[in-house]
């Protein structure tokens, strides 16, 4: 019979069989735990064989079995967690708790991590406690290597508790040991009275464990459960802010940044916040703000998720930081007291002279009226009286200047019409402002008066909901000044507006709305007569009359009824203001003698910044004439 030749097809044939077999004997192979899981068996297995045959009790079987178990256990821990396997020994399911007067604070073995910071003082719209840390909502993690190359996370970690007492604080120190009195220990320090609690972060003979190639951080996350009436003013007013080289600075709502030498971050959540401090900067740190709330003011219990990454620097090999966690209101004077912090500066008091007039002003004057246990929002009807009375001369100022120009309205009439067109739009100007000068008239005059009380609008557009003062105080209808004033469910969502009525912001935008229509007389004598080719700016301000109120009904829906209080009152007291003044204060026959006088007098020396305007003026006339004459 003859030989078959040697096929290579069928070679690689055999090869491909060999590989695919075995690729399903790999991939079938049993896992570590299905291997436990079948020495158990086999074990119990054996105990029971020989148990039947030599009539071993129950209660002797059961004992080896835990001590073959346990055995299995460590074997495991230790060569998932090498130094650190006497961690999987402690329980991970129980808590200590530590407290004082304000705070109450629950931190697991597992991960030596809070696990619940309960504020004492304050409860959530819905009447439950405020729990800035509740149902895993927070992460503290440090990840490091060990020389036995392992990553290992302390979070999945079992720290042993240890509570004591230094004199009134409440101490408690969790450690992650290793043999021979090492660990590493996160020690919590909390004080009487007192939203501020010391944290450390340090190791004890670690430097022969810790890899140093890997390097060692920090992990915090957080995420706001909704704790106010309105989440869209919650979410709005929620903000990641945090100190860098001494300055205090914040995120977008939707931001990732990486910064280096960070003191402090803190997440805000509209009245509370979340801080962690450190004496020791992070070198660089990588910041997160997740915006979670989207549309619906209803359909979201949560706010933002804030994250925190930096690298911590080993000194000598060892861990040691000394931190500060701080689970509390955001009110501008509690925080305000920790000197050398900056941390004031997260309750957001508005930046620049709007800063400035909360802080030295709107502040003091709010204090001062609260200690006479009066209903909040009969604090801030004083409140307001005392703004417009201390504002009413630059009322009547601005009265008083439009007062004068009304008297001299018909000279600048006559000027327009002497002078019209757009050629002569430099010499009409000259002579308006020549008059004005004359009789001792400017436009700056009812300008400015104008442009002061702006500061002050602004300044209390931030005071009143910051306020955590306000926070679920009520008055008249308002169950919650530092909230709407909810008086009807639309049951349907108007874009812009909300899904319900707010009775303050329409009693506001009415009251703008007449003191815009009284104030428009006022503001047509302060304009200057229409002139060819200019907008006609007395029918502008018509339409701002039914604009602005609109505006501010929309707008303000959704605001605190605190703010809207504020503007219902001030506008009321405004044009109560304005009535006082054109009637019992204002005589314009006497203003009208007032300007012939200073027409007769001799014209006042010009000011530099006068002269100059009117020599550029005189420049600007004669190039328009010289462009006249060339055209010519």
């Amino acid at each position: 019979m003859e030989q078959k030749k040697f096929d290579i097809n069928s070679l690689i044939g055999f090869i491909l069989l060999g590989a695919i077999g075995m690729y399903w004997i790999y991939t079938n192979q049993p896992t570590p735990e299905e291997l436990e899981k079948a020495t158990t068996e086999r074990i119990q297995d054996s105990i029971n064989k020989v148990q039947k045959e030599a009539f071993i009790p129950l209660a002797e079987t059961q004992k080896t079995i835990e001590v073959v178990s346990d055995s299995i256990k460590l074997l495991t821990a230790q060569n998932d967690l090498g130094s650190f396997a006497n961690s999987a020994a402690i329980s991970s399911e129980t808590t200590t708790v530590i407290e004082n007067e304000l705070l109450k604070l629950t931190i697991a073995n597992k991960g030596g991590q809070i696990k619940e910071a309960y504020l004492k003082n304050y409860n959530t719209y819905d009447s439950l406690p405020v729990r800035l840390i509740q149902k895993e909502n927070s992460l503290f993690n440090i990840n490091f290597g060990t020389t036995g190359n392992r990553i290992l996370n302390t979070k999945d970690l079992n720290f042993e508790p240890s509570l004591t007492q230094n004199g009134d604080n409440q101490v408690l120190s969790m450690k992650l040991k290793v043999d021979g009195g090492k660990y590493l220990e996160y020690r919590y320090e909390i004080k009487p009275n007192d939203y501020m609690v010391d944290f450390t972060v340090r190791s004890q003979g670690l430097g022969t464990v810790f890899n140093t190639s890997h390097p060692v951080s920090l992990e915090w996350d957080l995420t706001g459960y909704r704790n106010e009436k309105s989440i869209k003013s919650e979410n709005m007013y929620s903000w990641y802010y945090y100190k860098k080289d001494g300055d205090v600075t914040y995120l977008s709502q939707d931001d990732d940044e990486n910064e280096k030498e960070v003191n402090w971050v803190a997440y805000k959540q509209h009245f509370f916040s979340s801080i962690l401090m450190t004496d020791k900067p992070f070198k660089s740190a990588n910041l997160v703000s997740e915006n979670l709330y989207k549309n619906s003011e209803t359909d979201s219990v949560f706010t933002k998720i804030f994250k925190l990454k930096a690298p911590l620097e080993l000194s000598d090999g060892e861990l040691d930081y000394a931190m500060n966690w701080y689970y509390g209101p955001t009110d501008y004077s509690t925080l305000k007291a920790y000197e050398g912090t900056n941390l004031d500066e997260v309750a957001d008091m508005g930046w620049g002279i709007f800063g400035w007039i909360n802080k030295y002003i709107f502040i003091h004057l709010f204090k001062f009226l609260s200690s006479f246990t009066l209903n909040f929002g009969l604090i801030i009807i004083l409140m307001t009286i005392a703004v417009r009375i201390i504002m009413s001369p630059l009322v009547y100022k601005s009265y008083l200047s439009s007062a004068k120009m009304k008297v001299i309205r018909p000279e600048m009439e006559v000027i327009n019409k002497k002078f019209p067109g757009k050629e002569n739009a430099m010499k009409r100007q000259q002579e308006t402002m020549a008059v004005q000068r004359k009789a001792g008239v400017s436009m700056l005059s009812g300008c400015i008066p104008a442009l002061l009380q702006m500061p002050v609008f602004f300044a209390l557009f931030r005071f009143f909901p910051s306020n955590i003062d306000l926070r679920q105080k009520s008055f008249l209808w308002a169950d919650d000044l530092s909230s709407y004033d909810n008086i009807f469910n639309l049951g349907f969502e108007i874009p812009f507006y909300g899904s319900h009525v707010s009775l303050f912001p329409i009693l506001a935008s009415v009251a703008i709305f007449f003191y815009m229509k009284m104030n428009q007389s006022q503001q047509a004598n302060m304009q200057p007569p229409a002139q060819e080719g200019m907008p006609d700016m007395q029918k502008m301000m018509k339409m701002m009359i039914y604009f602005s109120p609109i505006m501010m009904l929309f707008f303000f829906n959704q605001y605190a009824s605190s703010l809207s209080l504020y503007y219902f009152v001030s506008n009321l007291l405004t044009i109560a203001i304005m009535l006082v003044i054109k009637n019992y204060v204002i005589d314009e026959k006497k203003i009208l003698a007032q300007i012939e006088e200073n027409k007769k007098k001799a014209p006042k020396k010009k000011s530099k910044f006068r002269e100059k305007m009117d020599s550029a003026m005189k420049q600007a006339q004669a190039q328009q004439e010289a462009n006249k004459k060339g055209k010519k």
